[in-house]
């Protein structure tokens, strides 16, 4: 808060700055009223405590509580430049989109994220007003919408238009904050992290990315665009994805929203965002800084959960593991109990959400 802020001296009431000469016997005995100058100065004291007092305690523990925390009451105004500002640590943001169904997804993510010191750097992208008052008030400031929100009911239906429209969302979120400044970072909520994944970002590529391709590759794979595959694309995932706000990262974000304008969700054709990011990818490859993440610390589903060589052999690579190949929630659950990444039975606590 900008004002000054001050407490008014407060008189003691004790002390009478008019003394009263001393009393004779003869009205030692008078009867004490409640109207003497000495009771109403003793009550004038008294407002005057409370009504410096009492304010400055109120206004003291807004300012001190939490100092960091944003003052907005209404998060339905509260905008994703004054989220991105508020959670942004060392210029960069770890972004996700998450509607309601989705939130024990988010748990557990959040679980595995500050297990390696990184949370206070996430902001939740709200994709309905349940999850954005959810989140707000269990982590205050780490969630906001961007409006219009898109239908809940339908969102988190792979191959649904509402699915479509869900996903489609996310290039402009990431193009806008980019255009704010800040590095970004996204990621689906049905990954678990095993380590740090920010060592591997190195260099100042503009966009970095993982191949959801199953055959594996050599440990010392190189790390430009893969040759498209049989649909004349490349088959990259865009449930991973860091960038840095330069002109071709920002490229790629508006080349996407270009791509999923000309390739509109029909009945016909169940699309969704990833073939619009793979076209944008290929069409910009000599125009932009690709940098494709090493297979052993970010394999695709398809690899990690169905190729037990593969993971003995990379033991101790693995940094984010995507738990994609596999739809409906009870069956993605299924898996990460499995294999020991369902988190939020044991450990709801280490989520800065607790268990919800």
């Amino acid at each position: 808060m900008s004002s000054f802020l001050y407490q008014r001296p407060i008189h003691n009431p004790l002390s009478d700055p008019y003394p009263i000469s001393p009393r004779s016997s003869s009205n030692s005995q008078k009867p004490y009223s409640i109207f003497s100058p000495t009771t109403l100065l003793v009550l004038l004291s008294l407002l005057v405590v409370m009504g410096v007092f009492f304010p400055w305690v109120g206004m003291r523990e807004s300012l001190f509580s939490d100092t960091t925390r944003p003052s907005t009451a209404n998060w339905r105004d509260y905008t994703l430049a004054e989220a991105a500002e508020f959670v942004a640590r060392n210029g960069t943001v770890i972004v996700c989109a998450v509607s309601q169904p989705y939130l024990p997804f988010l748990n557990n993510w959040l679980i595995s994220i500050t297990r390696q010191k990184h949370q206070d750097k996430v902001l939740v992208i709200a994709e309905d007003y349940a999850t954005l008052y959810k989140v707000n008030e269990r982590w205050p400031g780490h969630a906001v919408l961007v409006p219009p929100a898109p239908d809940a009911q339908t969102a988190h239906k792979f191959g649904s238009q509402g699915f479509f429209n869900f996903t489609s969302r996310r290039p402009r979120h990431l193009l806008q904050i980019l255009e704010l400044g800040y590095n970004v970072m996204y990621n689906d909520v049905d990954m678990v992290w095993l380590a740090d994944p920010f060592p591997y970002f190195e260099g100042n590529h503009d966009v970095y990315f993982t191949d959801d391709m199953t055959p594996v590759k050599p440990l010392n794979h190189s790390h430009d665009l893969p040759p498209p595959g049989k649909k004349g694309r490349t088959y990259i995932c865009s449930c991973m994805i860091f960038l840095r706000p330069t002109s071709g990262a920002k490229l790629v974000m508006k080349k996407w929203i270009e791509e999923l304008k000309d390739q509109p969700w029909s009945r016909e054709k169940k699309a969704n965002d990833q073939p619009a990011f793979n076209w944008a990818l290929d069409k910009l490859v000599n125009k932009v800084d690709l940098y494709l993440l090493p297979q052993a610390a970010f394999p695709t589903g398809g690899l990690y959960f169905k190729n037990k060589t593969w993971v003995r052999e990379t033991k101790g690579m693995h940094v984010i593991i995507h738990n994609n190949y596999i739809l409906g929630f009870e069956k993605k659950i299924k898996r990460f109990h499995d294999y020991d990444l369902w988190l939020v039975d044991d450990h709801a606590d280490e989520s800065p959400l607790g268990r919800i």
